[in-house]
């Protein structure tokens, strides 16, 4: 055994003076091997970021433990086909049917209403295109998680008397009060005046489309100025995490008993929960690693090649040093190990500054960009372990060669 840990000690110490011994050509070698393990990590951080990014986005609009219910709006894919059917099919929500799941639903801790419009403002001649006007209910501050920075936000009490007041996304503050404090002023939505009574705190963008161009006014209001054809929306939430799936059964199954569905009736409405969107993401990012990771290792196997014309280099310049070796009693296993050790501990050493240049470029990256790249321990294995593995297979020929050298012939090449 000490013998045996003997030779290895002295097969690394060898093949790492060997590197050493020609750090130039060494590191011209390992480009191939750096860009490689650099491109694979990047990609898996970017990857991994887009995750996170959409996820904690979705999290910002929607909230967690939660899901909605409305004439069309559906989770997943759909064909043309399936689009038209439930498109003739499905009903609008209505009010009264928010009225009654809100009073049935007892795994819901809370049940509410939206409606959407887009506006045009104008106000003091300054515009603003296309902001979004959404009639709630008060408790949708807790069933999408808002916050408020300023003021606060719809109550039951506005809701109740149709209160004209309204909450505004910073969009809308910036456009229209820069540089003063907008509770309290006014500001007219479809020639109506509207109290400020609140400012949501800044949520930024979701694929570029901004997220702070929202109006919040009650939803009774808003259905006085705008028309009701198209239907609410509703806003489920769970009363704790554990019970989310059956709180969105149970809102199903009482809007199918209120609409009198039965049996293998077809749902007249659309749902969609933030756990499907969550899996959604994920099968996104997946499909995109499945088809750019393996782009991305055909640059190691590049490399590997390089490793494998080095290699055999570096077995003619040292044929005296092989036939030397077996001379004094080495086995050709242990010359194949001792060069597949060197070519394994080449791929290594690229594989490492592979991930040190990774690590610079993804920190820039979030740096300038504020997009938050991770650099997952599965990406590192993974590139690590395929630039090893790589280095391995590269230095199979080159080894096999130098030990099947025949000593004499081999102490003669000096």
């Amino acid at each position: 055994m000490r013998q045996l840990y003997s030779f290895y000690y002295d097969a690394f110490g060898i093949a790492f003076g060997s590197i050493l011994e020609h750090k130039l050509r060494a590191f011209l070698t390992l480009i191939g091997i750096i860009i490689g393990v650099a491109s694979v990590v990047v990609v898996g951080a970017s990857i991994s970021g887009l995750n996170s990014y959409v996820t904690e986005t979705v999290s910002k609009v929607l909230g967690t433990n939660h899901f909605m219910i409305a004439r069309m709006a559906f989770s997943g894919r759909m064909t043309d086909e399936e689009f038209e059917r439930r498109n003739r099919n499905n009903k609008k929500v209505t009010f009264e049917e928010y009225e009654y799941l809100k009073a049935n639903c007892k795994n819901c801790s809370e049940i509410g209403a939206q409606q959407n419009s887009n506006s045009d403002l104008n106000e003091n001649g300054i515009e603003m295109p296309s902001a979004r006007i959404l009639g709630v209910t008060a408790n949708m501050i807790e069933i999408e998680e808002k916050e408020i920075e300023a003021g606060r936000f719809i109550s039951d009490t506005d809701v109740a008397r149709s209160g004209r007041v309204c909450v505004i996304g910073y969009d809308v503050k910036d456009k229209f009060f820069p540089y003063t404090d907008p509770i309290g002023k006014k500001i007219r939505i479809e020639g109506v005046p509207f109290e400020i009574i609140g400012l949501e705190e800044k949520r930024g963008s979701m694929f570029g489309d901004s997220l702070d161009r929202n109006i919040y006014m009650p939803i009774s209001t808003q259905q006085v100025i705008y028309s009701r054809e198209n239907g609410i929306q509703l806003h489920g939430k769970s009363t704790t995490p554990d019970n989310f799936e059956a709180a969105i059964e149970e809102a199903r199954q009482l809007l199918r008993n209120r609409r009198k569905l039965i049996g293998s009736d077809e749902d007249t409405f659309g749902l969609v929960n933030t756990k499907d969107l969550g899996n959604q993401i994920d099968q996104f990012t997946s499909a995109i690693a499945g088809v750019v990771i393996p782009i991305t290792l055909i640059t190691l196997i590049v490399g590997g090649i390089v490793v494998m014309n080095i290699m055999l280099v570096s077995v003619t310049e040292r044929t005296f040093e092989v036939g030397l070796r077996k001379a004094l009693g080495a086995t050709r296993k242990q010359i194949l190990v001792q060069f597949l050790i060197e070519s394994a501990l080449l791929c290594c050493v690229g594989g490492l500054l592979g991930l040190l240049l990774a690590a610079t470029v993804t920190t820039l990256i979030t740096f300038l960009a504020g997009i938050v790249m991770t650099i997952t321990p599965a990406y590192i294995i993974l590139s690590v372990g395929v630039s090893s593995l790589i280095g391995i297979i590269a230095g199979l020929y080159p080894a096999w060669k130098a030990a099947r050298l025949d000593p004499i012939i081999a102490l003669t090449q000096n």
